[in-house]
């Protein structure tokens, strides 16, 4: 039997998060008292009294739910994980909860990816959108009919699970390849309400920006194997983990070909940490019903 702990992404946020935490553990509170002073503002006010819309801004969202993951899993007394995972931002989550980061090198990674990607943004305004019921063979040759007619940048950036894909890219070219897929026979294509084409060659300022700080930052050999959002395939090289941690900001997130080789690999039991429920519904449309799926918030 192996268990694999899986860390939720952006979208999981909601009001009231992980207050139980502060009020209920010492060293939790401790942790979130040190990320106030990490961060220069009071995100437990936000997370815990804040606004939906507040909880929606990318450089409150992403560590706010980097937070609610990481300090649940330590204050966690039975946590032994066999591998690990975690979807876009979650991955950050894996890895300190896994012991590659430490918990205040990751929040200064997440806080830094966050401004850097909502700079990305505004530089190039782009967008994303879920399309629904077609291969993912399909999708992947409708964009590049799009880039190579020149219409634009659009991209598969997340293979959710099957039948799940989101693409990625300039407004334009997302919009078209929209059409084009449920031309094709696609259920729904449908635009998703993000600022930015996360995961596709538009978040390459952000890259750079990333860089650097991956570049100070020390990891550790984590005491599991880590399955990387870039290739889905386990390792506990300290420099594979930091090359594809920087990789994953321009390319797809493969959730599903993850969640297939952890449950390969012996996987039986799948735990969610952290906020919400998307993952537990992702991976049970791919794991198989011989697995067990459930999660803790």
């Amino acid at each position: 039997m192996k268990t694999a702990y899986i860390f939720p992404g952006q979208g999981s946020q909601f009001p009231g998060m992980a207050e139980h935490l502060y009020n209920e553990n010492t060293e939790a509170r401790a942790m979130f008292d040190k990320a106030n002073e990490i961060l220069g503002f009071d995100i437990t006010e936000i997370m815990f009294r804040g606004t939906a819309e507040q909880l929606k801004q990318t450089d409150v969202t992403q560590p706010a739910i980097f937070l609610h993951s990481v300090i649940l899993a330590k204050c966690l007394p039975d946590f032994n994980p066999d591998m690990v995972a975690g979807h876009s931002l979650g991955e950050f989550s894996a890895l300190v909860a896994a012991g590659a980061l430490d918990f205040e090198d990751g929040l200064r990674l997440v806080a830094t990816r966050a401004k850097a990607m909502q700079k990305a943004c505004e530089l190039q305004p782009g967008t994303m959108a879920a399309v629904l019921m077609l291969a993912s063979e399909k999708i992947e040759e409708i964009c590049e009919e799009i880039n190579s007619d020149g219409n634009g940048v659009v991209v598969a950036a997340n293979y959710n699970c099957e039948g799940q894909v989101v693409i990625s890219g300039s407004r334009e070219a997302v919009e078209l390849a929209c059409t084009k897929c449920k031309e094709a026979g696609a259920r729904r294509a449908l635009p998703l309400p993000v600022g930015g084409a996360f995961h596709s060659p538009l978040m390459e300022p952000a890259r750079i920006e990333l860089a650097k700080g991956i570049e100070r930052t020390t990891f550790h050999t984590p005491i599991c194997p880590v399955y990387q959002n870039i290739t889905a395939s386990p390792t506990t090289d300290t420099e594979v983990i930091k090359t594809n941690l920087l990789a994953q900001l321009t390319s797809p997130v493969k959730w599903t070909q993850t969640v297939r080789n952890m449950a390969a690999d012996g996987a039986d039991s799948f735990i969610e940490v952290g906020p919400g429920k998307v993952l537990q519904g992702l991976t049970s449309k791919t794991a198989g019903p011989e697995v067990t799926i459930s999660g803790i918030e």
